[in-house]
């Protein structure tokens, strides 16, 4: 099987909304029949994948990015996963004019402009990416959102805490910035609000919320909190 990863940071899905508005807009599924799971196929080989994301080149032209079982990422055009969701796939598929290859996604979002692209903005500079501690250590923290993640293993939304000001205390200080957090039943006790200034242990990773948070806090423990001063 040959397949294309993504260059790098890709767009995930905000929630569940999210993920729906774009495989109806894809047309790999209606309102009424969601999948979790669609099928991809390519020389013989077929596999379940699901969608995690994708990459937008030209402003507008998309390339859907799919997770294989072993957690492989792939790059894919849209129309062509649509055509792999056909039982006739292979046989006698319009797609192969229209698209030619895989392997060339960012080939073909190039080809859809007729018009050559205007100046684009220089690019934020990259974050550099933080030396994390491995075992757990104190954080100071303020809430700054109650919101949601769609998990693709279940399917179903995960509530979660963004955090901000998040900062290692102790003799190795370190600033993170934002994080964020897994909204748990330990926490749900605290009856937190946004605002609210945190002191906790907890262990830090460098698993994504979206493009802007980067790192997430794991097993928070010996919570304290400042209620925000009205």
């Amino acid at each position: 099987m040959c397949y294309i990863p993504p260059k790098g940071d890709f767009i995930t899905f905000e929630n569940a909304e999210a993920y729906i508005a774009k495989g109806i807009e894809w047309k790999l599924f209606t309102e009424r029949s969601v999948k979790k799971e669609l099928v991809y196929k390519s020389n013989g080989y077929q596999a379940k994948v699901k969608l995690v994301g994708y990459e937008e080149y030209g402003g507008s032209t998309q390339t859907i990015v799919v997770e294989f079982e072993g957690g492989s990422l792939g790059c894919i055009h849209p129309a062509y996963l649509k055509e792999m969701q056909s039982a006739s796939f292979g046989k006698d598929s319009f797609i192969e004019e229209a698209t030619p290859a895989i392997d060339s996604h960012a080939e073909q979002a190039e080809v859809k402009s007729d018009k050559k692209p205007k100046s684009r903005a220089k690019k934020e500079p990259a974050q550099p990416k933080l030396v994390l501690p491995e075992d757990k250590v104190h954080f100071t923290a303020t809430v700054k959102e109650f919101t949601a993640k769609m998990n693709h293993f279940t399917g179903e939304e995960d509530e979660v805490i963004l955090l901000e000001h998040v900062k290692i205390e102790g003799e190795q200080e370190l600033e993170i910035g934002d994080a964020w957090c897994s909204y748990s039943k330990t926490l749900k006790k605290l009856e937190l609000a946004e605002g609210d200034s945190l002191e906790f242990d907890g262990k830090i990773v460098d698993k994504k919320f979206d493009k802007a948070i980067r790192y997430k806090i794991n097993n928070p423990s010996k919570l304290k909190k400042q209620q925000h001063p009205n």
